[in-house]
């Protein structure tokens, strides 16, 4: 009976995880505008127990998944009997429904993780922060509990046996890339949070930043993991080797990532300087209000994309009076209340805080430019003005120079001074390296086959500019200590997660480069015995053979690969499948992964006279774009790690800000 009872149990959390979002949101805020503790009091407990519920809802769909529950209308269109039980659990966030309340999940974990992590948080501040999540939960809460019940049932008529779930998403990359990538938009709303909670408390000082950094730091690491974690599943999943295709979807979530960078360098300064302190604000609110915008173009219907949701028209403007609601308030505090709050701090424009402001403009245009690509098509079509296209040709005349612009300044950052630096210093400082960049960057795509190519010149050139002056700058840190190896142990572990940020947009932008230009590709027609050679290696069919999985019926062809020159050989097999449940085909792409190459099969159509059409690649330096996400991502963690975050104990400073932000709220 109980086990019968678990989608009503699920839906009944979702509606007290609603109610006490209800009471996080409007308690701590009344309590800290009227200068009561115990209305403020609530914030913490609130926040728990609204996690408590939300996880306790997800844990009922999840159950609903693994027994089969086909009277959950949910489980019967994205889920079958046959279905591997891993699958299940990532069917549970593979539809519009239940990656909603994955989503309600995520923010309601950070507001938890808020509520126990900030034992040292003002109270007034903290019922500020939870106050303003728990407005966030409450449009999610009602969006899904009014459009998107998870728990919505088919009875009395259910089928026997579910739809399955879309081949597409059966695949290890969708249990681990939908959550991650989650994690990282929804982490935003902790940084939006302290935000509006500064501008309430009429505080736009150093605290609130260095309380906001780390949440900022791990929200856009898990961002950028997610990103490349949905790169990395469309490279082999998708059957055509591309690893990014200026999907309207894939800018979406690349739109939050561009702001969540500038936030991040903007946090510093302002930690650092006091500078920056209206445009940190407006940053923070960008970035989530992006993360927002992504969510309406996933869920709204208005874009046809491999990455979408399908769903009704309903949702997507519920969504977007979500949207507007969240950006229109928050822009209305800001309007009236930065102004008042922050002032200027000079400085002059050969030192770091000019080239971080430049960096941070450079990321808005940058910003803006894929925002306008991405949305300008949707907007005529909506106003009924025609349709046009807007592909890779547009994103990448706009992108890359301006990426290349950035990249030069970002290469004097880590060599320059705060507020003021004499311009013969730096010259001094980064001669030998921009000359060492351009030598080594313009003779080393000699020596691929000696096919000079100006695009990976230019990539060259940008990622040596980027790493050789943090090398320069690391040798001069620690000429002044006794020994090198203790120079380097006295850096902080922001430095270095700043070393490991920027080595790791160098490492991507190789990888970008490279296999952009120098990948090879040829379509070919194989039978059995059949051989072909691709860039040095000779691929040899020796069999194919059918064969059953558990849901689904293949095709599998054994290809030998060796190479030019060598005795050894090794077999890749890539497959063409046919699931049962939908009769879709998938193409399972043969993979032989190597540092500095993959080498990349794909199976096409059956040409009827014992032969295929193969897609054969080689792909030169294509795991460095991932590599390139992960150390960007490892730096950001780090980065969270130093030590004046770690430390339970208040710094003077944050303890003079604390009471002067109180006597300003009393």
């Amino acid at each position: 009976m109980l086990i019968q009872m678990i989608p009503e149990i699920g839906h009944f959390a979702l509606a007290l995880a609603l109610l006490m979002a209800l009471v996080q949101s409007v308690m701590p805020l009344a309590g800290a505008a009227t200068r009561r503790p115990l209305w403020m009091a609530y914030a913490r407990p609130m926040a728990t127990g609204q996690f408590a519920f939300v996880l306790l809802a997800y844990l009922c769909l999840t159950a609903s998944y693994m027994l089969d529950d086909f009277s959950v209308a949910n489980v019967a269109n994205n889920s079958n009997s046959m279905l591997p039980w891993y699958y299940k659990l990532s069917a549970v966030w593979g539809n519009h429904e239940g990656s909603m309340l994955l989503w309600i999940l995520m923010l309601a974990g950070w507001g938890f993780a808020v509520a126990r992590f900030s034992r040292d948080l003002p109270e007034v501040m903290l019922a500020r922060v939870l106050g303003v999540m728990g407005m966030v939960s409450v449009g999610f809460l009602l969006f899904s509990l009014v459009t998107s019940n998870p728990f919505e049932r088919l009875l009395p008529h259910m089928p026997a046996d579910g739809a399955d779930l879309n081949p597409l998403l059966q695949d290890f990359g969708l249990i681990v890339h939908p959550p991650t990538l989650y994690m990282g938009y929804v982490g935003f709303s902790v940084v939006f949070a302290f935000a509006i909670a500064a501008l309430l408390g009429g505080r736009l000082d150093a605290a609130w930043t260095r309380w906001a950094r780390p949440w900022t730091n791990v929200a856009w690491a898990f961002l950028t993991v997610g990103i490349a974690l949905g790169s990395w599943w469309a490279y082999y999943e998708l059957g055509w080797g591309g690893w990014w295709f200026w999907d309207p979807v894939e800018n979406a979530s690349l739109l939050p990532w561009l702001t969540g960078t500038a936030l991040i360098h903007s946090l510093a300064v302002t930690e650092k300087r006091g500078s920056f302190k209206s445009w940190t604000v407006l940053l923070a609110i960008s970035t989530f209000s992006l993360s927002l915008l992504g969510t309406f173009l996933v869920r709204s219907g208005v874009l046809t994309s491999v990455h979408a949701f399908a769903n009704d028209p309903s949702r997507g403007f519920f969504i977007l009076m979500l949207l507007g609601i969240t950006v229109g308030l928050s822009l209305l505090v800001f309007a009236l209340r930065a102004p008042r709050v922050s002032h200027a701090v000079g400085f002059s424009w050969m030192s770091r805080d000019a080239l971080l402001l430049i960096n941070n403009i450079m990321l808005v245009i940058m910003t803006i430019t894929v925002l306008l690509g991405t949305v300008y098509p949707l907007l005529l079509d909506a106003l009924g003005l025609g349709k046009i296209s807007v592909g890779p040709p547009y994103f990448n005349a706009l992108f890359v120079p301006l990426t290349v612009i950035m990249c030069l300044f970002m290469g004097l950052g880590p060599v320059s001074r705060w507020k003021r630096m004499d311009g013969r210093e730096l010259w001094r400082r980064l001669a030998l390296s921009g000359l060492t960049a351009l030598v080594i960057g313009i003779l080393a795509p000699l020596l691929y086959g000696g096919e000079w190519n100006l695009w990976v010149a230019i990539g060259l050139v940008s990622a040596l500019w980027l790493v050789l002056p943090i090398l320069r700058d690391l040798h001069d840190k620690s000429a002044k200590a006794s020994s090198r190896l203790a120079g380097l142990k006295r850096l902080s572990l922001a430095y270095w997660g700043m070393v490991l940020g920027h080595v790791g947009v160098a490492v991507t932008i190789v990888g970008v480069a490279v296999v952009s230009n120098y990948n090879v590709e040829r379509n070919v027609r194989l039978a059995p015995g059949d051989s072909v050679q691709v860039a040095g290696y000779e691929f040899t069919m020796t069999e194919l053979r059918a064969r059953r999985g558990p849901n689904f019926l293949a095709d599998t062809a054994t290809i030998e690969v060796s190479r030019e020159g060598s005795s050894r050989s090794f077999v890749m097999a890539p497959e063409k499948r046919i699931y049962i449940a939908r009769g879709m085909p998938m193409t399972q792409v043969a993979l032989r992964p190597g540092f500095f190459r993959d080498l990349y099969v794909a199976m096409g159509e059956d040409l009827e006279d014992g032969s295929w059409a193969m897609r054969i690649q080689y792909k030169p330096f294509v795991r460095w774009l991932w590599l390139g996400g992960l150390l960007m991502a490892a730096g950001g963690v780090l980065a969270v790690l130093d030590r004046r975050y770690r430390s339970r104990r208040r710094s003077e400073e944050d303890t003079r800000v604390t009471t002067t932000s109180r006597e300003a709220t009393a």
